[in-house]
């Protein structure tokens, strides 16, 4: 496994492809942190790589060892394109990790505004609460994001 992540981390599409010829079931295992192959793949924000990785079968809902799925990886990360590619892969909105936090509180929290925009379009519960008691509303208040603001109050006022 160590191999497959290695190559995931150095963006070796055809060495990752050999890899999971070879042993298909890898495609969804973890490593000691728990993180799958797709977790790595978007975490380093790598479309090409993340989309094989659907395409062989990868779960899209799987959660590391904090209960972070893909997703929220992608929401505290910035990267659009995958978050899009997830949810077009019927990714879970809604999942919260072992803290409560969702990929809308992540998004909200670390300012990615094109991903909060996205996660609204596509059904993400705003009112969802971590924790603490805290909804996304009230994280972006926390981090002083006004557009982030803007976008939850258009939403929960629609």
């Amino acid at each position: 496994m160590d191999t497959l992540f290695n190559l995931i981390r150095q963006g070796d599409l055809e060495g990752i492809k050999s890899v999971l010829n070879t042993i298909p079931d890898s495609v969804n295992q973890s490593d000691q942190r728990g993180f799958t192959p797709l977790i790595l793949a978007t975490y380093v924000g790598d479309l090409k790589v993340t989309k094989l990785l659907l395409d062989l079968g990868a779960d899209v809902n799987a959660q590391d060892s904090s209960g972070n799925s893909a997703l929220m990886g992608v929401a505290f990360k910035g990267f659009p394109e995958i978050a899009k590619l997830l949810i077009q892969n019927n990714a879970s909105i809604n999942l919260q990790n072992y803290t409560g936090g969702t990929a809308l509180i992540f998004a909200v929290t670390f300012g990615q505004d094109e991903i909060i925009k996205m996660l609204l379009e596509n059904g993400a519960d705003a009112s969802i609460q971590d924790q603490d008691g805290n909804t996304a509303l009230k994280h972006a208040q926390f981090q002083g994001n006004t557009s982030a603001e803007e976008l939850l109050s258009t939403y929960l006022n629609a």
